[in-house]
């Protein structure tokens, strides 16, 4: 008997406690100069689920690139953050944006190492728990979609380095889910491997070129399936100019807003679309650039942009997502 208490005193010695493990999380934070990371991540905020390879490169809180391929289409879009500012790159279509912003600090981001630490630190209401390989923390989050309630973090307990990230709405539905399949602490990065000319390029060489469309082809016009109440669509008016067809859509009512599409175009020169103010907004199935009354996206060969001085962050957030309707209003 005297043997068998002996074993439970050393197995329950062997795991360390919350407070032990925030501590060497606290040290982590301090001790991680740069990474690289892999991750597959797989979303649920749409109509139908998207999955994206995604790859992080991050130094010094201060150097970042992020870049999101989307398994349907092949095609990627790159977050980057560098001494110029912060942009989002389309490479299929060559076109770059570029803002001031504190992004990423602004929000909780699943696939930066750091945010998923800072997220478990600053949640004085973190449940904890661990398993023979992992610590397992449930946090609150700070997500832009404010249906992203709270996430289940996962962290190896040979390195704290991340296993998966599940990220749940209110009824504890998964939403976002992330495994990591790489992840390489204080790698090898210079300033110049955040250079927004390099990632361009590099990501145009490998970026399969944009599906041509039929020139006498029709453009399916999309519809948002999420309209705030009290607003109403009032007509869709086809624009002709030199660039092309515009399809320019307008709400009215308690809400009003509007949504213009038009074919997207390979543009010749990667000269950045210079910003004031914004920062780049997850849209499920795109990366979206958000500025003070607008959001713009491209998606499977469509330019789109959502003006409104009514809605809220969050209204043309959730307007913005729910895009991919085709049915005639």
């Amino acid at each position: 008997m005297l043997a068998v208490m002996a074993l439970f005193v050393l197995a329950a010695c062997g795991e360390k406690s919350q407070e032990d493990v925030l501590g060497d999380i606290e040290d982590a934070l301090e001790e991680t100069t740069s990474y690289k990371a892999k991750a597959k991540m797989v979303l649920e905020t749409g109509q139908e689920p998207q999955s994206y390879d995604v790859e992080v490169w991050q130094k010094d809180e201060a150097y970042y690139r992020v870049v999101l391929t989307n398994e349907a289409n092949d095609q990627s879009q790159i977050i980057l953050k560098n001494d110029e500012g912060v942009f989002v790159l389309t490479p299929a279509l060559n076109k770059t944006f570029r803002f001031q912003s504190d992004w990423p600090k602004t929000n909780s981001q699943a696939y930066l190492y750091e945010s998923l630490l800072h997220d478990i630190l600053i949640d004085a209401e973190t449940a904890f728990s661990q398993d023979e390989n992992h610590y397992i923390f449930q946090t609150m989050t700070n997500y832009q979609n404010k249906n992203l309630n709270s996430q289940e973090v996962r962290l190896n307990k040979k390195d704290l380095s991340p296993a998966t990230v599940k990220i749940l709405n209110a009824d504890g539905d998964v939403l976002v889910d992330l495994v990591f399949s790489e992840f390489e602490k204080n790698a090898t990065l210079e300033p110049e491997d955040f250079a927004t000319e390099r990632n361009v390029t590099g990501a145009q060489i490998s970026e399969p070129a944009l599906a041509e469309q039929e020139e006498d082809g029709e453009l399916d016009v999309l519809y948002p399936m999420y309209v705030p109440d009290g607003t109403t669509a009032e007509a869709t008016e086809m624009v002709e100019n030199e660039g092309g067809t515009s399809y320019v859509q307008q709400y009215t009512g308690d809400k009003s807003f509007t949504l213009i599409q038009r074919q997207s175009e390979i543009v010749p020169a990667s000269t950045p679309m210079n910003m004031n103010e914004g920062e780049p907004v997850d849209l499920g199935f795109a990366i979206g650039v958000r500025s003070e009354n607008q959001i713009m996206w491209s998606n499977e060969g469509n330019d789109f942009s959502l003006v409104s001085e009514e809605l809220t962050e969050e209204e043309m957030v959730e307007v913005a997502r729910s895009v991919y309707g085709t049915t005639e209003k």
